[in-house]
């Protein structure tokens, strides 16, 4: 592209003086805008296609900290960047350095790549005083250009699916190795938007019964030098340069119309979108890191300092460093990114990484943070779905169940539990049965409903489920950090042979374990989460942290799929959604507190043991006790004269055990059997049933409420209002 444009930018109009940040085009030129509080000068930097030829324009006004220019002739398909002038005094917190090249923050494309060079940093790396130095060298050679673009798209008729959060079936997944190592897809779509949007993909997800992906980060990002350095790289992407920008590896026709196209294809297909996002830390680094973007604007204003030495960075992420989200301006820039993937790509939601540290302020983490106050009263955000990360490595990191109400909450709990239950660990009891219904200890305040707990076996950090069973330490050495990295505390068990076995004892164990994890997580209360390949067994050879594996460890091997084991697991998964989706009992709609009575001796959650007798407390503390029966009930949703109950009964012991099930003697069909998912039919006419080791069985029954007593609530048509335990004032609200 020529630089054939104007020497200097024009001031913005009255009109322009209150736009957007960022470069907006117009139809006649572009007005860019930036925000420095501190810097002394700001210079527009221009650039050929070939990033060769570069024109410095100094902006011509600062008002409130944000720098404005418009440039008459100035294109989509122009490439930038910015340089700030100021004091480079890190004790101080200031690290203006007019040789380093800054990307944009609100960029919404990028060209080219970034290479690794030392000009990259603001210091002299080497020098015996480290980052007090300051070093001359241009980085323009070896960072990405922002792109001037224009967002026009046709998207039709397209609208979001908004499926409710209670028939919510999330699938998470890696928008790269999702399908490089699938058929059907043209080579340069692999490990694109263009393969995720393709019809193979979309009707494999419809027919699995998936609700919504999930997608790893896909905003542009940095691949560390010491992975690239190693031959590997940032797989995962968790490393953010600019957060409007898709990365460029994902589109293989180079436009942002790609993205929008791919979920237009999934909203027709009834599918949601929600991106996994990093507003946590980004890709600078601690003070050592390069300077690329928001530390060369305004390092103060976009990152937390120490307060007693501002030359160091607060890093609560683990990652060097963390954003400055009590800053009016850095707010700003994360709810404009928020907004503008809602209204330009039409996503349906979030995931934010290490939620925790975007609720952090002066005094530590609060729900009540400036963040999540703009966050849920945003009218754009806050019809979405949002979801927190509830964890970060600061004080008080872990704060699960205590982000705003409205919000969804990863329920790392769950997958602990559930995987110690299934894996025979003692005196798990009391923890399954709080898994198995929202995990209402935590989460059943401000009016939330079981929603709100994100409940996962797996997801893209630790074993995938194959894995799970069939390795008990992690095998990482391919990540070349002497398997030192990933957690030591997986919950795994490998069944008696560490890797793949051709026993077929062994075998047999995995599979049923297997399904026996799955089913336990989609009849749970809450939102389903899958990690894609689990349905079909996925493995990455143990590896328990392949962030840095852009290989065959992470891609999903395709050739799973289609083997018998693969096929069965994969039917077996669409089997029980359809379950989950057929049954609002297995969904949760409001916590159930066995507070409500359907009918005499019918209760909304009621808890037995193998004999078919209620809990007491001595039971619940049994450490030896590894079998246990729930039964929930409720109106039915599709007639109102008919109560529906469903009976889950669990078995992690070895052996077999016969569960007498409880009164009122009902006609119960099989829903489902984890020991032999092929079978369907069941007998219960002597009010017992045999569940294998190792598995759990669903049963269904509906009845008439007439069918009851005359003169009990049933028959009144009107549930009974039981008080059990402590009165928290709040039993209408439990039986409305």
């Amino acid at each position: 592209m020529s630089l054939d444009l104007p020497d200097r930018l024009l001031p913005p109009t009255p009109q322009q003086s209150d736009g957007p940040l960022g470069a907006h085009w117009d139809g006649r030129g572009t007005q860019f805008a930036v925000f420095s509080e501190s810097a002394d000068l700001v210079e527009l930097c221009l650039f050929d296609a070939a990033g060769r030829h570069e024109l410095r324009l100094p902006m011509p006004e600062c008002v409130d900290g944000i720098w404005r220019g418009y440039l008459p002739n100035a294109r989509p398909g122009q490439r930038y960047g910015y340089r700030a002038y100021g004091a480079y005094e890190p004790r101080a917190g200031k690290r203006f350095n007019p040789h380093k090249l800054l990307v944009d923050p609100y960029a919404r494309q990028l060209a080219g790549e970034l290479k690794w060079h030392d000009a990259l940093y603001g210091y002299k790396v080497g020098s015996p005083r480290g980052d007090l130095s300051f070093d001359r060298r241009d980085s323009a050679a070896y960072v990405p250009k922002a792109v001037v673009v224009d967002e026009h798209f046709d998207w039709g008729n397209d609208h979001p699916p908004r499926v409710p959060w209670a028939q919510t079936a999330i699938y998470e997944l890696h928008v790269r190795g999702y399908t490089m190592r699938r058929d059907g897809y043209f080579d340069h779509d692999r490990g694109t938007f263009g393969a995720l949007g393709h019809p193979r993909t979309i009707d494999y997800l419809k027919r699995l019964g998936i609700t919504a992906v999930e997608l790893l980060p896909i905003h542009a990002f940095v691949r560390d030098r010491y992975l690239v350095e190693r031959g590997l790289s940032n797989y995962w992407g968790y490393n953010t340069l600019a957060f409007f920008a898709p990365d460029r590896a994902y589109l293989s026709d180079g436009t942002l119309g790609q993205v929008k196209w791919a979920i237009k294809q999934l909203h027709a297909a009834g599918i949601e979108v929600i991106l996994d996002v990093v507003y946590n830390h980004t890709c600078e680094g601690s003070q050592f890191g390069p300077t690329l973007s928001l530390r060369g604007l305004d390092n103060a204003a976009y990152y937390r300092l120490l307060p007693s030495d501002p030359r160091h960075y607060i890093n609560d992420t683990g990652c060097g460093n963390t954003v400055n989200l009590s800053h009016p301006a850095t707010i700003r820039l994360v709810m404009d990114s928020l907004r503008y993937w809602v209204q330009e790509f039409h996503v349906d939601g979030f995931r934010f990484d290490l939620g925790v540290t975007l609720g952090r302020e002066d005094s530590g983490y609060t729900p009540g943070a400036g963040f999540f106050d703009a966050l849920m009263q945003d009218p754009v955000l806050a019809r979405t779905k949002l979801i927190s990360e509830p964890w970060d490595i600061g004080p008080g990191g872990y704060q699960i169940g205590n982000h705003p109400a409205g919000m969804a909450e990863w329920n790392g709990k769950f997958r602990d539990d559930v995987r110690r239950y299934w894996k025979g660990d003692s005196g798990r009891r009391p923890a399954l049965s709080a898994r198995l219904q929202g995990s209402a200890e935590m989460f059943d305040h401000h009016r939330r409903r079981p929603w709100a707990s994100v409940n996962f076996i797996t997801a893209h950090d630790g074993f995938t489920l194959e894995d799970l069973v069939s390795y008990n330490a992690k095998h990482n050495e391919a990540n070349a950090e002497d398997n030192r990295d990933g957690s030591d505390d997986n919950d795994s068990s490998n069944w008696g042979v560490e890797g793949p076995t051709s026993d077929a004892a062994v075998i047999a164990q995995r599979e049923r374990t297997k399904r026996a994890l799955l089913a336990t997580l989609l009849i749970s209360h809450g939102t389903p989460m899958l990690l894609a390949g689990d349905e079909f067994g996925q493995t990455q050879d143990g590896n328990n942290n392949a962030y840095c594996q852009d290989n065959a460890v992470a891609w999903l091997d395709w050739s799973r799929a289609e083997t018998p084991r693969g096929v069965a697991l994969r039917d077996f998964v669409a089997r029980v959604l359809a379950l989950r989706r057929e049954h609002p009992l297995l969904q949760g709609l409001y916590f159930q507190h066995a507070r409500i009575e359907y009918a005499p001796g019918l209760r909304d959650v009621f808890w037995f043991d193998e004999d078919g007798i209620e809990l007491n407390e001595d039971d619940w503390n049994n450490p030896n006790a590894r079998l246990l029966g729930l039964r929930r009930a409720g109106p039915s949703a599709e007639h109102e004269q008919m109560l529906d109950v469903v009976i889950a009964l669990f078995n992690a012991d070895g052996s077999a055990y016969r569960f007498d099930l409880p009164p009122p003697t009902l006609d119960y069909r099989l829903l489902l059997d984890t020991d032999a998912p092929e079978r369907r039919e069941l007998h219960t006419a002597d009010g017992s049933v045999e569940v294998a080791g190792h598995s759990l069985m669903l049963l269904a029954a509906r009845v008439e409420r007439a069918a009851f007593a005359p003169g009990s609530a049933a028959a009144a048509n009107e549930p009974r209002v039981l008080v059990v335990g402590d009165d928290d004032g709040d039993d209408e609200a439990q039986a409305a």
